[in-house]
């Protein structure tokens, strides 16, 4: 679970009162090179961060939770190898685009607790067996509302990505589906929808009315709320209105440093977390992905994550003149081509770690990755104090 904690940035002008008039002295602020104001520029990075980066994901992530619900839904009415695998690699499509958006958990992945709710891991394993043995939980789960029940009844430790991964794998290969039980089903189905409807919400909250209507209407079924602190705003609307009257960001650099700090948190968790507390001894269990065995797929993903907030939208359709990258460029181009790199760097890093993570934890190359990582948080630290002295 990640949080965001804002910075307010502040400049101050001191005033001089002389005999013959008053004199402004204050601390001289970068002017952009190229075309446009930093006003303009900024507003730009927030139109596409929101139109070519959050929403797109979001949007991609919701398509792909529908149709794990259809897969999952397939699978239970029929058990075969054929069924698992479909549902496999449907999830994994969806698992894809979650990790992708990590880099914007700010907003209501995090206000709304959605990001623990559907991202928790290791499962109990435990408290899984005990509902497996409970007769009257399993039938609440197979009923119509049985989604909203798993969202309500189960906690985060049996919810979202990880108890459906804990069904559908075994050891980084589709599970056979002579080792699935008609229980293990009516659980996946329950818990499939309701992250099915998390996807919804992120979607709604970020898309507004934007987002398909059926997805807005399930949300508004299920009573939630999908706007900035009840404002009527969606998330979206907010930040492409920094500065103005109504947003939560005070000013556009604001906006531009919440993006920063977005991709600094996930870099930080990426390497001191999710990689580093096995590699450390800190907790052993606490590796994700570990009955697909693609740890290191979902580490790769959140740099690229980061890369694509930076880099103006996602891979291969992106606008980089409407980027923080571009509007790095003209701050301090050298710090922003070493951002860049950094960033890269540590992609192609982690995608060299040995295989598959939750066998090789302790080897040299986890610690590579986790270095890389901590360059990334470094780095866009220093594009967070740059950013301070742009309006």
């Amino acid at each position: 679970m990640m949080k965001l904690h804002l910075k307010k940035v502040f400049i101050a002008v001191l005033a001089m009162g002389l005999a013959g008039g008053v004199t402004s002295c204050k601390k001289e602020k970068p002017e952009p090179s190229g075309t446009g104001s930093y006003s303009e520029k900024m507003q730009a990075v927030a139109d596409q961060f929101v139109n070519a980066t959050v929403v797109p994901t979001y949007t991609k992530l919701a398509e792909a939770s529908d149709r794990l619900v259809e897969a999952v839904r397939t699978l239970k009415s029929a058990k075969t190898d054929a069924n698992v695998s479909a549902a496999c690699q449907i999830f994994l499509e969806a698992r894809e685009w979650w990790e992708k958006s990590e880099a914007f958990l700010f907003g209501p992945a995090s206000d709304f607790g959605i990001d623990p709710h559907i991202d928790s891991w290791p499962l109990d394993e435990d408290a899984f067996n005990s509902l497996m043995n409970s007769p009257e939980m399993l039938s609440a789960l197979d009923a119509e509302d049985g989604d909203v029940v798993a969202g309500e009844r189960l906690g985060a430790t049996l919810l979202g990505f990880h108890g459906i991964e804990y069904i559908l794998f075994e050891n980084g290969q589709p599970k056979a589906a002579s080792k699935i039980s008609d229980n293990d089903m009516v659980y996946a189905l329950a818990v499939a929808g309701d992250l099915r409807n998390c996807c919804y919400q992120l979607e709604v909250s970020w898309a507004g009315s934007s987002a398909p209507k059926a997805h807005q209407e399930r949300i508004e079924e299920l009573e939630w709320n999908s706007t900035v602190a009840g404002s009527g705003s969606s998330y979206g609307e907010n930040l492409r209105n920094a500065g103005k009257a109504g947003s939560t960001y005070i000013s556009l650099t604001q906006a531009m440093m919440a993006i920063v700090d977005g991709c600094k948190t996930i870099a930080d968790e990426v390497g001191t977390s999710k990689i580093g507390k096995a590699y450390t001894g800190e907790d052993k269990d606490y590796i994700e992905s570990p009955y697909s065995q693609k740890s290191i797929t979902d580490f790769a993903n959140n740099i690229i994550s980061i890369c694509n907030a930076y880099m103006g939208g996602l891979e291969g359709e992106r606008n980089q003149e409407k980027s923080l990258q571009n509007l790095m460029s003209t701050v301090n181009p050298t710090l922003n081509e070493r951002a860049v790199k950094t960033m890269e760097d540590a992609k192609q890093t982690i995608l060299n770690m040995k295989a598959p993570f939750v066998n090789n934890y302790t080897d040299a190359s986890a610690k590579a990755a986790m270095e890389a990582c901590a360059a990334v948080d470094n780095v866009l630290s220093e594009v967070y104090d740059a950013l301070k002295s742009v309006n």
